[in-house]
């Protein structure tokens, strides 16, 4: 995998985690341990696991949570290196929103904000998600989503999807 970051500090990323299919717990938590494994890559923080029903998805609860890492690579290179560890736990992809092993998704790289064919930072719905919100906000009740505001001030509007703690 190439593409480091030119930046010669190490930049902070947000990964949410879902799963829906198998052992979901278990493969959020191996996937958690595996973003730490990434090259030039550390896990620095996770969130707690949360069980939430699926939002414009199919299949049963979904296990989430939201890791915080430092990386070297790229915002690409670290999408490839998500899509490669989901490959690595049996992801398909059938149809969109298919029940799922293993979903990560680069909600936040740094301060940066982009969007191309490929990739969009922040994740264009983070907002619209109490799964994504509530463990990203346990992780730093005073995180700012780039040009968009702190990441609290989105809460009262994902207050009616359900999600518990596990």
């Amino acid at each position: 995998m190439t593409g480091i970051s030119p930046a010669a500090e190490a930049v902070t990323a947000y990964i949410g985690i879902g799963a829906n299919l198998g052992d979901a717990s278990g493969q959020v938590q191996r996937a958690i341990l595996q973003l730490g494994k990434l090259p030039d890559t550390s896990l620095d923080a996770q969130s707690s696991l949360f069980c939430t029903a699926p939002l414009d998805a199919g299949g049963g609860d979904y296990t989430n949570a939201v890791a915080r890492i430092k990386t070297r690579l790229s915002a690409h290179a670290l999408l490839q290196g998500l899509q490669q560890i989901e490959q690595d736990f049996g992801r398909q992809r059938p149809y969109p929103n298919a029940p799922r092993t293993l979903d990560l998704d680069l909600l936040l790289y740094g301060q940066s904000t982009f969007a191309d064919a490929v990739l969009t930072v922040p994740h264009p719905r983070m907002t619209q998600r109490a799964f994504v919100l509530i463990p990203l906000l346990q992780l730093d009740p005073f995180i700012v989503i780039p040009k968009q505001g702190p990441a609290h001030q989105f809460a009262p509007q994902v207050a009616d999807q359900a999600i518990r703690k596990i």
